[in-house]
């Protein structure tokens, strides 16, 4: 069994012709008919994701779709696109034309029928005929698709939303046809009072043309509203999309080409022009600006670049012109894998959503049960034969399992598009409910809570020496033959502190393995070694308070003096304080666990606040203190950026990965937080709290509504054409619901999380 797991294989389906929650549960059943098979079917996207064998290939996922009475295909692959081709969305916008040409034609015919059946005043002789004239096109020709549909289901034994339009628009039409030649309603002079209520005849029979045309104009109405609402929750991804560049200017021996971004390779050197995006992730090598990083991680500050800087394909080049050597390219790229962790999340169901699935797999069935029941049972009675038909119409159209389909999917669109836009990938229903429900967080130190980068903290001058300036230009100078961590955050601060003035050249350099290095710059030997010996007042208190912090000293000496105590570390990363209180007053208590010695992980807790610290963890030990913590019956939920965290990140309740940190830790996560900010955590938090209460509120309505609304059809207290305003509504409220999360904000959490 291990083995045959290990081998499934995913393949991505379109499929065709879903409308409600009935049809997602019929075909996800039918592809788990196959052997090893298994798939989860999104109504709002119109996709299957499938796990399969790899016998079992394609063509056979695609006939068992369409054997259930669905359309299949395997998403075409994106094509280089010339100008004056139409992209996808204009072919989108194709459909979405055709389908609302039928709405516009439906609703021109309708209105009239609707209207002269409501107001008794404005009928006039032999209205009921012209009513009928209208209304035969939009029984037959505006509900075709919910005929076809229909029928492609009874021929496969299936039952859907469609099926019960259909039934209630033939039934009304029907009855009808009935009352105008048989039943009296055809005489000259005839009038119909309208009420909201159903009501006894008075010897002629009613006419339910009204019902006939409305149920097809509310519903197709309802549908594409709520078609373009989903299109809006997954505005986030298409953005996304619309990031990656189609061609790039490559640099060679030959001079400067534009090719199809498919063409470009790792070590090519590509050109960024002022206002392009950047065609895929690299490294500068040559010029220097400002990247605009907002719609990549979520930074709203540009950052500042130069030669040797990584830089983020699909980030804009705010300043200068760049040359850039291509790291990775097509699906290795981070745009790539943000774009994949999104769509992954949305493809997944969270466990009020699998419990919906279930019923509406039996939904249908039983709400034809209803209508039948509710017809023989009126008919029993002795009832009147159109208060029993309408009894029976309104049961099939008011019951509406669309809004159970929809509940999660929605939601989940537009809460991880949103997250994206906020720089935080969330790998699906399962992250989020872990989100939700986190109690302690276990925070890595080097690259999570500090910047994981060796920087320039603090700069003590000797009294009466060579000054600032001038001690900093020497010291980076010498510091130039130094691949030493410490040596480049030397040079790099060097040379901001004076970027007009570059650095002189070393002679004689030597460096002394776990000593330092020294050299001869402007004919003085300069010396920038670890501090021993006696120093000057400044420099030993500075030396002093060095030894309690995560700071390395260094000392600078000047032809054989004391010049300088350089003090270098990896500093906190603005906004850790913030996110650790934040996190706090959300009721997660943080835990700092690091490889790191006792002192400096000390003197971060202190700085932040955590009051829980182990230092010296192997990457065994923070797995083990996880899992500890696990048995003490917490939900704990790791951050990390390394391959030292990867252990921990797996076995944790949730695994958080900075954006920043290495492939095996964001591959072994369920939450990526790509802006490489720890305070990004929090908003993960509260945004995973708001989308599960988006979530359980749509599926109450979804619930609540069918459980009032199908018990009043049944008594005769719902008319038909109501019922269909009433069912198309319940999924526009659904689907409005979860577009508020795409206007959601981050904002400081006052208290426990709701």
């Amino acid at each position: 069994m291990g083995t045959a797991a290990e081998a499934l294989v995913t393949t991505d389906l379109t499929v065709g012709g879903m409308t409600c929650a009935a049809c997602v549960r019929r075909v996800e059943k039918r592809l788990g008919r196959l052997d090893g098979v298994t798939a989860t079917v999104n109504l709002a996207t119109g996709t299957a994701r499938v796990s399969h064998p790899p016998a079992v290939g394609p063509a056979e996922l695609v006939a068992a779709v369409e054997g259930a009475g669905y359309t299949a295909a395997l998403p075409a692959p994106p094509e280089p696109q010339e100008k004056g081709e139409p992209r996808e969305a204009d072919e989108e916008s194709e459909d979405t034309r055709r389908e609302r040409d039928r709405l516009v034609v439906t609703a021109l015919l309708a209105v009239p029928v609707l209207v002269l059946s409501m107001v008794p005043a404005w009928q006039f002789r032999n209205w009921q005929w012209l009513c009928f004239a209208l209304a035969a096109p939009v029984a037959l020709w505006g509900a075709w698709p919910f005929h076809v549909r229909a029928l492609r289901g009874l021929r496969h034994s299936a039952a859907t939303m469609d099926t019960l339009v259909s039934l209630g628009v033939v039934a009304s039409f029907s009855w009808s046809v009935y009352a105008l030649f048989l039943g009296g309603a055809g005489e000259p002079g005839m009038t119909m009072p309208f009420t909201l209520l159903p009501a006894a005849s008075d010897g002629t029979a009613h006419l339910y043309l009204e019902a006939a045309v409305g149920v097809p104009l509310f519903v197709m109405a309802g549908r594409f509203l709520e078609a373009r609402a989903r299109r809006g929750t997954g505005a986030a991804l298409r953005s996304l999309a619309r990031l990656a560049v189609k061609e790039v200017s490559v640099r060679d021996g030959t001079g400067e080409r534009l090719v199809p971004i498919e063409e470009l390779r790792v070590g090519q050197v590509f050109v960024v022009r002022p206002g392009e995006r950047v065609a895929t992730d690299g490294e500068v090598v040559e010029g220097s600006s400002a990247v605009d990083l907002a719609l990549v991680t979520g930074e709203s500050e540009p950052v500042e670049i130069g030669p040797g800087s990584p830089v983020v394909g699909g980030a804009v080049n705010a300043g200068g012109l760049l040359l850039v050597r291509a790291t990775a390219v097509g699906a290795d790229t981070r745009l790539a894998r943000i774009t994949r962790m999104v769509t992954d999340a949305q493809a997944g169901k969270a466990r009020a959503q699998r419990l919906a699935d279930s019923v509406s797999g039996v939904f249908v069935p039983v709400v034809l049960s209803l209508a039948v029941t509710a017809l023989g049972f009126w008919l029993g009675a002795g009832a009147d034969p159109q208060a029993a038909v309408t009894a029976s119409v309104a049961v099939l159209v008011v019951a509406c399992p669309c809004a159970l389909g929809l509940a999660t999917p929605t939601a989940l669109m537009a809460a991880t598009g949103r997250g994206a836009q906020l720089g935080v990938l969330v790998g699906g229903p399962r992250a989020l409910e872990g989100l939700r429900h986190v109690d302690t967080v276990v925070l890595d130190k080097t690259g999570t809570l500090t910047t994981g980068r060796m920087t320039v903290a603090r700069v003590t001058i000797a009294a009466d020496g060579l000054g600032l300036e001038e001690v900093l230009r020497l010291a980076g100078a010498v510091e130039q033959g130094s691949e030493h961590p410490l040596g480049r955050a030397v040079v790099s601060y060097a040379r901001r502190a004076a970027p007009e003035r570059p650095l002189p050249e070393v002679g004689g350099f030597t460096a002394v393995a776990g000593r330092g290095v020294r050299g001869r710059v402007d004919g003085r030997l300069v010396e920038v070694v670890a501090p021993d010996g006696e120093l000057p007042e400044p420099l030993a208190e500075a030396l002093l308070t060095a030894g309690s912090t995560t700071h390395t000293p260094v000392l600078v000496r000047v032809d054989g003096r004391p010049e300088a105590l350089v003090e270098v570390g990896d500093v906190v990363r603005a906004g850790s304080f913030r996110a650790v209180e934040r996190l706090r007053r959300l009721g997660v208590e943080p835990v700092l666990a690091t490889g790191d010695r006792e002192a400096p992980a000390r003197s971060v807790a202190a700085e932040l606040g955590i009051e829980t610290v182990h230092a010296r963890c192997t990457p065994e030990g923070k797995a083990a203190l996880v899992r500890r913590l696990r048995e003490e019956g917490r939900r704990v939920a790791v951050v990390g950026d390394g391959i030292n965290d990867a252990a921990a990140l797996a076995g944790a309740d949730l695994g958080i990965a900075m954006g920043s940190g290495t492939d095996a830790a964001i591959g072994a996560a369920d939450v990526t937080l790509v802006r490489g900010d720890i305070e990004a955590l929090a908003d993960a938090v509260r945004l995973a709290g708001r989308t599960l209460g988006t979530i359980r509120a749509n599926l109450v309505w979804a619930f609540g509504y069918n459980a009032v609304t199908v018990p009043l059809a049944l008594v005769g207290l719902l008319n038909p054409m109501l019922a269909a305003v009433a069912m198309s509504v319940s999924s526009l409220l659904v689907v409005g619901n979860s577009l508020r999360l795409r206007a959601w904000q981050p904002s400081k959490a006052k208290g426990r999380r709701r």
